[in-house]
């Protein structure tokens, strides 16, 4: 082995300049959701990047630009662990309380409250009344293309007997709100909720959604205490 071949090569330009821009895009998310979008200033958000001014402008543009440039990229990474989540959906369930219980806690712990999740919804419940053309792309792509995601998979137990469903659109959003329900406060308070509270809340959730929805007996007795 040649010993240049033994020296650290520097990053490419490209590498360089990915890194910046994502440095800026999370130092950005957490300014405008600690100082709100009136109150976020770009040299603050450079500060926190580690860049210079002339860097987030460079990348972003203005604030505004900015804004929804994390927007956007938090509703695409909060998609992303969703379908990675729907993954484990029980498609085939052998105990449908048991196990719609534990997606559900799957759902509340790595896409309603993970970092992106709880970030994203704090900027909606702060700035969307506000400044609403600086959501349409979590407006678009975010909350729809859950419903519709989840709206399937009941149908698709419905069609089996597993569920008694008339229209899955409005069972994906009643089983989204429930399992919510109890952590709302806690989320507008900027508490996480412990694992044991996440436990009890969707248990709570699922009993009360398949009383609704689902089969009377079996799925209810197989439900967690």
């Amino acid at each position: 082995m040649r010993i240049a071949d033994d020296i650290e090569r520097p990053a490419s330009p490209r590498r360089g300049q990915y890194a910046k821009h994502n440095s800026v895009l999370d130092a950005a998310a957490m300014v405008f959701c600690r100082d709100g979008f009136t109150g976020a200033s770009i040299d603050v958000i450079a500060s926190e990047a580690g860049v210079s001014r002339q860097t987030v402008y460079n990348h972003h543009g203005d604030k505004e630009a900015l804004f929804v440039a994390v927007v956007r990229e938090m509703t695409e990474r909060c998609n992303a662990g969703l379908f990675a989540t729907l993954t484990t959906f029980p498609d085939q369930p052998r105990e449908l309380g048991a196990e719609l219980t534990a997606f559900a806690g799957r759902m509340v712990r790595d896409c309603l409250y993970n970092r992106d999740g709880a970030a994203l919804r704090k900027l909606i419940q702060g700035e969307g009344e506000r400044y609403p053309a600086l959501f349409t792309a979590w407006r678009e792509h975010g909350p729809g293309t859950a419903w519709a995601a989840l709206a399937a998979r009941f149908a698709k137990l419905a069609h089996a007997g597993h569920l008694q469903v008339e229209d899955p659109d409005l069972a994906a959003r009643q089983f989204l709100a429930l399992i919510h329900a109890d952590f709302h406060i806690s989320h507008m308070l900027g508490t996480k909720p412990a694992d044991a509270e996440i436990d009890v809340g969707v248990a709570n959730a699922v009993r009360t959604f398949l009383r609704a929805f689902g089969p009377q007996g079996p799925a209810l007795q197989a439900m967690p205490n």
